[in-house]
């Protein structure tokens, strides 16, 4: 599976949407514009419409699939990633994308995409959080990531790139970086700070699709 250049450029301005009615918003909007894109919040069916592409923040999963089911935004946002669209999520994020979940509430939905299954709350709780150095497929130094009450991804299908993994201690191996065609998602917040190579990766992505 190709790696998009972190450096690709384009004529092109793309319009990416950021979920907004639960989660970590600001912040990749902010990310997201400092890289030259048309970025916006989303919280209605018609603001998706706009979208070459989308951003699912961190946040609780449990309430954000509620809320979008309150907002008449849960189908159209399925009929959207099926039918294509790129889909970036973190956290919370990458288990409303994933297509399996262990460890969630009780008809937890999620939006799937991601022929993935992931552990909510692997990392543990909140008291649980952490930060380091981890590799990045296609990314040369190393990114700090920002691990926030974070899942980790427990199964991958065959058609699912790995990106990045965690180096040392308890959770060694741990899946917590992947992409799938035009979805990708990181189990850590890399909103976070200004590091902004992996939005980079991701607007690359956008702009190659």
């Amino acid at each position: 599976m190709p790696v998009p250049s972190v450096n690709a450029s384009s004529d092109s301005v793309p319009s990416i949407g950021v979920f907004a009615l639960q989660g970590d918003v600001r912040e990749h909007v902010h990310t997201l514009q400092r890289l030259g894109v048309d970025a916006f919040t989303v919280r209605r069916p018609d603001e998706l419409a706009r979208c070459d592409a989308l951003v699912l923040p961190g946040g609780e999963s449990t309430t954000m699939y509620k809320l979008a089911r309150t907002f008449d935004l849960f189908e159209p946002l399925v009929e959207r990633i099926r039918g294509g669209m790129p889909t970036f999520g973190t956290c919370a994020g990458m288990i409303m994308l994933a297509d399996r979940i262990e460890d969630g509430i009780d008809g937890q939905e999620t939006l799937g995409g991601l022929d993935i299954t992931v552990r909510r709350n692997a990392f543990g709780r909140q008291v649980d959080s952490f930060e380091g150095d981890i590799d990045v497929a296609g990314l040369g130094d190393p990114v700090h990531a920002v691990f926030i009450r974070a899942p980790w991804v427990e199964q991958v299908g065959e058609s699912v790139e790995v990106l990045a993994t965690i180096p040392a201690g308890e959770a060694a191996g741990r899946i917590v970086a992947v992409r799938q065609g035009s979805l990708m998602a990181t189990s850590f917040h890399p909103e976070v700070g200004d590091d902004d190579r992996i939005h980079r990766y991701f607007v690359d992505l956008v702009k190659q699709s």
